[in-house]
């Protein structure tokens, strides 16, 4: 079963959301700081004080995340890569882009730009402890310096552990553009950085269950089990995500060798701009089921009319609402050429948030590929390859 997020606020334009799994998390990060390293650290304060110290800890741990995940996004949006949305979740976070960097340097910034962000509130952390441990004779800083050296340490942790070479970690994104840049293949890059994204992955949950075994003869302390038990479970992740990117390059890599020929739909009805909406629902949504139509003026495309834009009025005001006032009007996001890879349509979807483009050839209306299409070939590409 699928677990539910929910959007709690916006940051450069861009949803926030919480996946469910991060309660889980959040808990135990509280929990294990209030019974254990505060504590240990910060011995004589009250049950009470020390749950609500963790609590308060969890919560900064998990903002420093998402400053992490608006540093991607940040130079993202500088390159004009949508971003759909930022989740945290049970691995900490993750921010939605709609396509692919444009090239290696792109890649490159976007990738490293996380980590910067996590070292640099790391290192502003341990400024802070600095300066406040030598106003120490001042009663109630002692807990203040215990959570900033904690979320120092956090996030310069954080910042590393995404530099490992593995994708789809930070420093996975990386090596991948440094293989594009060199190969100038992304895909074959992509394929390359997801290997050793495996080998990491399996590196990873070996030390786990090397860690975990030994805890549990005795020969580690016992706590470090649970250590050893989270190393398998984040090395079993990228095992899996690295397995699972490696897949999605194979299918992409295939979708940029077929064209849009191939999949577009040749007989295209179109509907006139003066049409009005009532005699496009009954003359041309119900009659042929389609969920969009071109919309033509003097046999010249000036825009697209969907589903979507005639609901969006009310239907006592069809018989008086013509198609060019609710159609979206024609840009090149809308068109592209029949012989385009089947991938450049995806992309400008993702970009123009289109669920159709009209396939244009000497300035003519050749065809129709819709979003239904590619993904059942995309079905077809990842079945044939599992």
């Amino acid at each position: 079963m699928r677990l539910p997020s929910w959007e709690i606020g916006h940051a450069l334009g861009i949803p926030i959301r919480v996946h469910a799994s991060w309660f889980l998390v959040f808990l135990l990060v509280t929990w294990s700081l209030s019974t254990g390293y505060l504590p240990d650290n910060l011995p004589g304060l009250s049950p009470e004080r020390y749950w609500a110290m963790g609590a308060v800890a969890a919560v900064l741990l998990f903002f420093s995340v998402l400053l992490h995940e608006l540093g991607h996004s940040y130079v993202a949006l500088h390159y004009r890569i949508p971003i759909e949305q930022i989740t945290l979740f049970i691995f900490g976070g993750v921010a939605h882009m709609r396509r692919e960097a444009p090239s290696p340097k792109a890649e490159f910034l976007i990738a490293v730009a996380g980590p910067i962000v996590s070292l640099a509130i790391g290192g502003t952390c341990f400024l802070f402890v600095i300066m406040a441990e030598s106003l120490q004779q001042q009663q109630g800083l002692q807990g203040v310096i215990m959570l900033g050296a904690l979320l120092g340490i956090v996030n310069v942790q954080l910042g590393l552990f995404n530099m490992i070479p593995g994708f789809p970690l930070d420093g996975g994104r990386v090596l991948r553009a440094g293989l594009w840049a060199w190969g100038k293949d992304f895909y074959r890059a992509t394929k390359q950085a997801a290997v050793v994204g495996l080998t990491f992955g399996g590196i990873l949950g070996f030390v786990g269950l090397v860690i975990a075994y030994r805890a549990a003869s005795g020969d580690l302390p016992a706590s470090m089990m649970s250590n050893g038990g989270w190393i398998v479970f984040i090395g079993m992740f990228l095992f899996a995500a690295a397995q699972a990117s490696r897949r999605q390059a194979v299918v992409r890599q295939s979708l940029a060798s077929i064209p849009i020929r191939n999949l577009m739909v040749t007989t295209v009805v179109s509907i006139p701009a003066q049409c009005t909406l009532d005699e496009a629902v009954n003359r041309y949504f119900q009659a042929y089921g389609y969920g969009g139509f071109p919309v033509l003026a003097e046999g010249r495309l000036v825009g697209l009319v969907t589903v979507s834009e005639v609901q969006a009025v009310a239907p006592s005001f069809w018989a008086w609402r013509r198609v060019d006032q609710v159609m979206r009007p024609v840009s090149e996001s809308l068109m592209i050429a029949p012989e385009a890879p089947v991938i450049h349509a995806m992309e400008r979807m993702a970009r123009g948030g289109w669920d159709r483009l009209v396939v244009m050839q000497d300035g003519e209306v050749v065809g129709l590929v819709t979003q239904s299409a590619i993904v059942q070939v995309l079905r077809l590409r990842s079945s044939s390859g599992r």
